[in-house]
Order: C-alpha cells, then sequence, then structure tokens
C-alpha cells in the first residue's frame, strides 16, 4: 500500500515551498514533489530578485500586500534569513494614472505621497519623469533563491518531506483521495499542482479534467544595468507608457556591483514550459537599452546580465487558486504573484483542508471581467 499523508505538493517554486511550509506549520503531514533540483532555474521563481510592492488599481490586491508583508516578516523571524528590503516604490507613466491609484491607496488608508514630476526628479536624479508620480514607502525586493531556502528548511523543520528529482508520471483521482506516481506512489487526501508554466502540461498529460480558464504562457526577458552612482538608492518602478517596464534592485543576479534589474511586462513571447528557447531577443533588448538610455540616466545602458523566466497569464490578471474534488490548482500568476507567496501558501491550505472556499476572483469557473494590475 502506497504511503498515506495529509498532502502532497507537485512543484517547489515560492507558491510549493510557501505551501509546505504553511502546511507542515499546522502540523499536516507532507510530502513536496519538484521535477529538478530546488531552486532550479526552470520556471518563474528563481533569482534574487523578485518585486515586492503595495500600490495597485485594486483594493483586493492592496489588503493581500498587507497580509503578505506580514508573513514575510514572520518567515524571516522564524527562520533568522533577510528576505524583503524595503526600497520604497514608484508608478508613473499615462497608462499607470498615478492620481486614480492615490485614490485607491488612500481608500485603503496606504500611506502613500501624490509628486509633481520636478519632486520626483529632485528625490531621485538618476531617474526622468513627465507626470505625476506615485511613491509608496513599502515597496522593495524578495530574494527569491533565499526565500525558496527558508521556506523549505522551515518546512522541512516542520516533517515536511522534499522530494527532488521527482517528475510526476501520473496522478490518479480518487472520490477522497489521490495517488501520486513520481518515482514512488504517494497516497494523499489531496494534491495541490503548483508548478507554474507546466501547468497547462501537466494537466494534459497526467489527464485531468479540470476546467482551467484560458492561460497562456510566455518567456519573458530581463536585464540588469549597473548603477553610475554606487551609492544611488533606486526604488522599485513600474512605468506604464507605450511600454509597461518595471525595476528593481538586481541583488547578486547584476554582480557583485549595485545594478538595476529592468523589464518589460508585456510583450513576452508565447512558449511552453517544456519548449522554451531561454534565448535573448536582439530587439527586446535594445528595447530596454532604448528605454533605460532615456528614462534612467543613473544607469549604464549596457547590461552587465542578462536572462529569462516564464510568465503564465490569466485572461483578466488574476491568479486561480481553487479546488476540484481533490486537486487544488494554485496558479499565482500574471508575472505578479511572488509578492504574495507566504500569504498564498496560507490560502492554499485553507483550501486543501476544507477550511474555505475559492474567492470567486480566483475561481476555476470565474467570469472574466477585465484586467485589474
Amino acid at each position: 500500500m502506497a504511503p498515506e499523508v495529509d498532502v502532497v505538493i507537485i512543484g517547489a517554486g515560492l507558491t510549493g515551498a510557501a505551501t509546505a511550509w504553511a502546511l507542515s506549520r499546522a502540523g499536516q503531514s507532507v510530502v513536496l514533489f519538484d521535477a529538478y533540483g530546488f531552486g532550479h532555474d526552470k520556471g518563474s521563481s528563481h533569482g534574487t530578485s523578485r518585486i515586492f510592492r503595495r500600490v495597485y488599481p485594486d483594493g483586493l490586491y492592496v489588503r493581500m500586500t498587507g497580509r503578505a508583508l506580514e508573513g514575510w516578516r514572520k518567515l524571516e523571524a522564524d527562520s533568522g534569513a533577510s528576505l524583503l528590503e524595503v526600497r520604497g516604490g514608484i508608478d508613473h507613466g499615462s497608462r499607470r494614472d498615478p492620481q486614480a491609484l492615490a485614490a485607491v491607496a488612500a481608500e485603503q488608508h496606504l500611506t502613500h505621497d501624490l509628486l509633481s514630476p520636478a519632486e520626483a526628479q529632485e528625490r531621485w536624479p538618476g531617474m526622468v519623469f513627465d507626470g505625476p508620480v506615485l511613491f509608496q514607502p513599502d515597496a522593495g525586493v524578495v530574494n527569491a533563491d533565499a526565500s525558496i531556502a527558508a521556506f523549505l528548511a522551515m518546512a522541512r523543520r516542520g516533517g515536511a518531506r522534499l522530494v527532488s528529482h521527482a517528475p510526476v508520471e501520473r496522478i490518479e483521482v480518487h472520490y477522497d483521495h489521490v495517488l501520486v506516481h513520481a518515482g514512488e506512489a504517494v497516497r494523499a487526501r489531496r494534491v495541490v499542482l503548483a508548478v507554474g508554466g507546466w501547468l497547462p502540461e501537466l494537466l494534459g498529460a497526467c489527464d485531468l479534467s479540470i476546467p482551467l480558464p484560458p492561460v497562456q504562457v510566455t518567456q519573458q526577458q530581463v536585464f540588469h544595468f549597473r548603477q553610475r552612482d554606487p551609492q544611488a538608492v533606486f526604488p522599485v518602478l513600474v512605468h506604464k507608457d507605450r511600454y509597461q517596464i518595471f525595476g528593481l534592485p538586481s541583488g547578486a543576479d547584476g554582480g557583485s556591483e549595485p545594478a538595476m534589474k529592468i523589464a518589460r511586462h508585456d510583450g513576452g513571447t508565447p512558449t511552453t514550459a517544456g519548449t522554451r528557447s531561454g534565448l535573448i531577443e536582439s530587439a527586446g533588448r535594445q528595447l530596454i537599452v532604448d528605454y533605460v538610455g532615456a528614462w534612467l540616466p543613473g544607469l549604464d545602458p549596457d547590461p552587465v546580465a542578462e536572462g529569462t523566466c516564464l510568465y503564465t497569464m490569466t485572461e483578466d490578471d488574476d491568479f486561480i487558486l481553487d479546488r476540484h474534488g481533490p486537486v487544488v490548482v494554485a496558479s499565482p500568476c500574471s508575472g505578479h504573484g511572488a509578492k504574495f507567496a507566504p500569504l498564498l501558501g496560507e490560502m492554499i491550505m485553507d483550501l486543501a483542508l476544507g477550511r474555505a472556499e475559492a474567492h470567486p476572483r480566483f475561481s476555476l469557473r470565474r467570469a472574466l471581467p477585465g484586467t485589474v494590475r
């Protein structure tokens, strides 16, 4: 007879690792499988720089960022690791509407300042602005690699069994349990699919008839630019004008000297997790180089490092967090899920244990009203 546990988790990125931590903390027996080594670079969770920010045009996500911030600080306290560096964050651009964002921030009692271009230029002389700028002091950068390591270390301390290099071969779904085959067979009350861009492929390979909302997997490109002044403190930035650009401190991904990671949020190349090329497109690189030259004169416009990652995009930019029988689908996707990882672990745990129903916005069967980011 296969071993019996409360929950099997498939995928050890930020979402799966956070879920293992939450479940083990709650006294649940957990087995976590990942097809690669822990902390691998095949998906969406690797590297030293992921944005944490609190500004959204949607109160739901603003409230969730507050709960996520508490979770990050708890993980830091429990693990002893430093994971979230606060830098402050800015939002600007004609398609970002800082005034509307400021109204939502005020409604949600979120500390913020609405600055004129001149005021912003004085505060950040290495940046260029052509309209109002919203500043929010809680934004910063999460070290994704260190966070996964901390989540997994704490889960292991809580009794979770973590198995790397164990691709899933088959999932047998029964009325009240599942059998997961990944080099061994494990019987569990629930299984959590936290596989990022592999979700469509895994559902197909395992013949799981789950009504997934439309998703598109894209390969995104990121570039790192050295600061001309190593002592300058650049904020996290979201700039939506002709293109949707984001930026944040690079950490070790940008080398030994202070650098900023600059990338385009939109315009990814459609792909699959299994067929992504991992290659940088020269036109995409030039677009970001030109952007840095025009908008970020405090950075040297020659990239010192570059790379790719995966986005899993829904049509409405909302997450997929729902349970279908004993299968929990956990896809906090659309390029903005990393910041929520500690909270998502708790939300997914509640779904797996039957403590909560899916939020209507995150349901498998939801309507798709439009983007919210």
